[in-house]
């Protein structure tokens, strides 16, 4: 990748390594000794304080809301089931609901790196909400659908329209942050989407019991209700919806230069470059891109096999319906707590891997508790440390792969790619927990259990290739990315 000359920062950079082992970037301005962006350096630190505070306030719950909706939207096919869709449209012939589960993953997998290389060019206001609006409507739609073969397009629609919409998020998100603040910020706007995802078992269940209401049956209004909010929400969030650091529209001049500035002194890449095909097909060509998309793709096998089986694998258990749905939740609040928790060290420390490590040994000993042990009590324990660790991955992973790129371009097809992985994964889940199976699915554990395995070898090679090109670029003072001459791999 070739370097880039930023009118943001200027003069000679000495090195800035993300473990603390090199100096910190020097620059040859004196005055910036004594100011940034105009501000005393005594002053630097409440200034900065106030600004990331807006950021935070203005990126992180409103696309955590948004993304929630998404995962409600997607994973509520279960709970429809249950209240009397799977009767109604027969969807116990046969493989008819792994087929319509499947089907949402195609346009998903496939639409991710177009929308990305396109945000730009339509407006991420623009895109990001016409994608939620539309998605809303077909959810909407999905409430009166007389067949499976109706509720399988929509379900196609509803991949094609979500499709382009977590990789803009995460885009976005890593965008504005220096490298070691970004594990906490993907954190913080995925727990949110944890924690409704945990009670929206329990809150689409509730809305079934509005059967017979305006003759629709109870499924159907799981569709309405949370199809019409989708809906509302998107026409809202398209007046608040953030773009880019350098075409924001919130912070004035003087917080946008600011802001700018310290993205470029941590990786060189504040102001963005063009995508195009051809370096679309250069970046495809970098071994590591695919790599992480298969980390990913493992990380996301066990999260989407919770997402859509809790309430199944609670039943197999022996508690009813509702205790199945009332159970779901807690979870789902554990891992958020644990999320935040890994995330918060993982910047701390300014590692990666060791607590990538860490969560996916605890998925993989959740997933073998409940698998293999009789007790149900402790089956129940297992989903806990399986939910949080495979949860924990998923921002675990976005960060570790963001950190390690520099320029818009690259940082946009690499996340499309990372994420359609996720589809894979999503697909796999939907498969290898067979009907068949019921009630241990023994046979899906076990696949989980050896993807985090498969996960933890990549995650060691990734690291020795990251450590070895480190360690020679410490000896031959060059740079190992072809980006800043300071810019070392996290490890």
């Amino acid at each position: 990748m070739a370097s880039t000359t930023n009118p943001l920062v200027t003069g000679s950079q000495s090195g800035d390594d993300l473990n603390g082992k090199i100096s910190p970037v020097s620059v040859s301005n004196s005055d910036f000794e004594r100011t940034v962006c105009g501000i005393p350096v005594r002053n630097q630190a409440t200034f900065e304080r106030r600004v990331m505070r807006r950021i935070d306030l203005r990126v992180l719950p409103l696309l955590g809301i948004l993304y929630s909706l998404a995962l409600i939207d997607r994973s509520n096919l279960g709970v429809a089931r249950i209240a009397g869709m799977g009767e109604d449209l027969e969807l116990s012939i046969g493989s008819r609901y792994s087929v319509v589960s499947c089907v949402y993953f195609i346009p998903y997998i496939l639409l991710e790196l177009p929308s990305n290389m396109l945000l730009r060019t339509f407006g991420t206001r623009n895109l990001l909400s016409f994608c939620v609006i539309a998605w809303g409507a077909v959810q909407l739609a999905m409430a009166f659908v007389p067949n499976w073969q109706y509720l399988a397009l929509c379900r196609v629609l509803l991949g094609a329209f979500e499709a382009g919409f977590f990789p803009a998020l995460v885009f976005i998100i890593t965008t504005w942050y220096r490298r070691h603040e970004v594990q906490k910020r993907l954190a913080g706007f995925y727990l949110i989407s944890l924690l409704a995802g945990g009670f929206s078992a329990i809150l689409a269940y509730s809305f079934s019991h509005l059967a017979g209401k305006a003759g629709l049956p109870g499924w159907s209004w799981i569709f309405v209700i949370e199809g019409a909010v989708t809906i509302l929400i998107g026409c809202v969030a398209w007046a608040f919806l953030p773009g880019f650091p350098d075409n924001n529209t919130f912070l004035n001049s003087e917080e946008t230069r600011f802001i700018l500035e310290r993205i470029e002194e941590d990786r060189g890449d504040s102001l963005p470059d063009t995508v195009t095909l051809w370096k679309a097909f250069e970046y495809l060509s970098d071994w590591k891109i695919w790599i992480y998309g298969l980390m990913f793709l493992c990380a996301t096998i066990p999260a989407y096999a919770i997402g859509f089986f809790i309430t199944v694998i609670l039943s197999g258990m022996g508690w009813n319906l509702e205790f199945a749905l009332l159970l779901s939740a807690p979870p789902y609040v554990f891992a958020a707590l644990s999320v935040f928790v890994f995330a918060w060290l993982s910047d701390h420390f300014r590692s990666r891997a060791i607590f990538l490590t860490a969560q996916t040994i605890l998925t993989l000993v959740g997933f073998a508790i409940t698998g293999f042990v009789e007790r149900p009590g402790w089956r129940y324990f297992g989903l806990f440390l399986g939910n949080a660790g495979s949860a924990g991955c998923v921002p675990g992973i976005l960060a570790y792969s963001s950190n390690n790129i520099v320029s818009h371009s690259k940082r946009a097809v690499t996340t499309a790619i990372i994420i359609s992985f996720g589809g894979l994964g999503g697909i796999i889940a939907t498969t290898i927990f067979r009907q068949q199976d019921f009630p241990r699915y023994i046979p899906g554990i076990s696949v989980t259990i050896s993807c985090q395995a498969l996960l933890l070898v990549l995650l060691g090679v990734l690291t020795l290739n990251f450590r070895y090109h480190n360690k020679t670029k410490r000896n031959t003072l060059q740079p190992a990315m072809g980006g800043r001459i300071d810019f070392l791999y996290t490890l």
